[in-house]
């Protein structure tokens, strides 16, 4: 057990350095980019998304989580799940090159046609890191992960921020996309030299496919849920509006997703072994989304608090109206790694099939609240998020209370308390600040100064469990 420990120990700390950086550097990267080329460029990009998001769950699948969960994996089936991830890559560009006129001609957006042709090859390019990632993740060895993502990371920042410099415009995404998916396929192939040594087995891909085929159809319509906001605002409105929700969007989604990424990329191969084990399962999960909350609950609250002094000021005024955006968005994505971590536990218990009628319900809920809010503005749009998030809270903690006893009672009474100590702690600050700082910047410093000590401290009086938990593991990693 152990051994188990440390490799989980291990493997937050390098699933740690990868997200972190990765997501810091991008972040970054992302504000400089959107400070230079405006909301159009963000906007162009983001009218595109839904269709590259789309291709990539056809292309994983679901293979690599069937692979992760599969207790008695083969070489067979690591090959059979590689041919089929590079097939599909390859259709699935075809039918976006073909589909890239007709997309430009309903947005009305001639840009689109080249766009599509070219940033859709980020497809193909990907394909041949979902297996040597899954056959990583097993062994959870992310160190090797880490490498590859930071290297590509810095890479692709260059070219991006080159490009725009320079007066490339929109192409200088497009080239810092492909950039990062090339240099990262490279890297993690040039160091983790896995390659196929068996051909594709019909009873490997039965197996695989039987699982994964559930996590496909959730994961497309979860991808275009995901991103139909941008198409449905790139029509309805325009290209600026698209822009202005994107970047809003992708600021309140990367402390969501960078941390639930970190906890379970590692979490979930280690719970896969413990499925014969319920007692210590359902432990292990309530301590994990405990442990997600303690850190994502205060970074959204913080940011839906600073959006209207922060945005100004790093990205410009142009930007300014996508702050109420943030705010209003970082409310509902506030609990993105309890449904994360919530639809986990469906896939470890094997339970793909419910995984996939969840789904079915949350977005026949969104599609009713889109209805609704679509001819009301931007705004309301952002509103509907926060309804439906919140509602589908509900949903997913439905089976998880039957199958193992993880009620959504059960975690609020976890998860609760951490929600009221971050809002308490964000509006103190703020209020403090308020009250002493005489501009926007010195109030956003000095909230943040007050926020972070105070925080900590109050976890540590009223988390106490949790507050040691991270101490322990930190102090590990710091005498290693």
């Amino acid at each position: 057990m152990s051994s188990l420990k440390q490799k989980v120990t291990k493997g937050l700390k390098w699933s740690a350095i990868e997200r972190l950086t990765t997501q810091l550097v991008q972040l970054l990267v992302m504000l400089m980019l959107a400070r230079l080329l405006g909301p159009t460029a963000f906007g162009l990009i983001g009218i595109l998304a839904v269709f590259i998001a789309i291709s990539q769950v056809f292309v994983d699948s679901g293979m690599s989580s069937a692979l992760i969960r599969k207790l008695d994996r083969t070489e067979h089936d690591f090959a059979t799940a590689f041919y089929f991830n590079i097939a599909i890559s390859l259709l699935c560009y075809a039918l976006l090159y073909a589909c890239a006129p007709m997309i430009a001609t309903f947005y009305e957006q001639p840009e689109l046609n080249p766009l599509m042709k070219w940033i859709g090859l980020v497809v193909i390019i990907n394909a041949f890191t979902v297996i040597p990632r899954a056959k990583l993740t097993i062994e959870m060895d992310f160190k090797t992960q880490a490498k590859a993502s930071v290297l590509a990371v810095l890479t692709s920042s260059i070219v991006g921020l080159s490009m725009a410099y320079h007066g490339f415009g929109v192409w200088s995404l497009v080239a810092q996309t492909l950039t990062f998916a090339f240099a990262n396929a490279v890297l993690i192939n040039l160091i983790y030299r896995w390659r196929p040594t068996l051909g594709p087995s019909l009873k490997s891909f039965n197996e695989l496919f039987g699982f994964g085929s559930k996590l496909l159809v959730s994961g497309l319509i979860d991808s275009i849920y995901q991103n139909i906001y941008q198409l449905i605002i790139g029509k309805q409105f325009n290209a600026i509006d698209v822009g202005h929700f994107t970047q809003a969007n992708q600021l309140t989604k990367v402390p969501a997703q960078t941390f639930t990424a970190i906890i379970q990329r590692v979490t979930y191969p280690m719970l896969s072994g413990m499925q014969e084990q319920p007692g210590k399962l359902n432990a292990a999960y309530l301590l994990t989304l405990r442990l997600a909350a303690v850190v994502v609950f205060p970074l959204l609250m913080g940011l839906a608090l600073l959006a209207d002094t922060l945005l100004p000021m790093i990205l410009g005024e142009v930007w300014k109206p996508a702050a109420i955006l943030v705010t209003i968005l970082a409310f509902g994505l506030i609990l993105y790694p309890i449904h994360a971590i919530n639809l986990n536990y469906l896939q470890v218990k094997g339970r793909s099939d419910l995984f996939l009628k969840l789904e079915i319900i949350k977005k026949l809920i969104t599609t009713a609240i889109l209805f609704i809010t679509v001819p009301l503005g931007v705004t309301a749009i952002c509103i509907g998020v926060v309804v439906q998030s919140h509602l589908s809270l509900i949903i997913n903690t439905y089976y998880n209370g039957k199958l193992g006893k993880l009620t959504l009672i059960s975690q609020l009474r976890g998860l609760l308390p951490i929600w009221l100590l971050s809002f308490s702690v964000c509006i103190l600050s703020r209020m403090i600040a308020e009250i002493v700082a005489v501009n926007s910047i010195v109030i956003t410093l000095l909230t943040l100064f007050i926020a972070i000590p105070l925080y900590i401290l109050s976890v540590k009086v009223f988390q106490n469990d949790l507050y040691q938990h991270v101490l322990s593991a930190l102090l590990k990693k710091k005498n290693r």
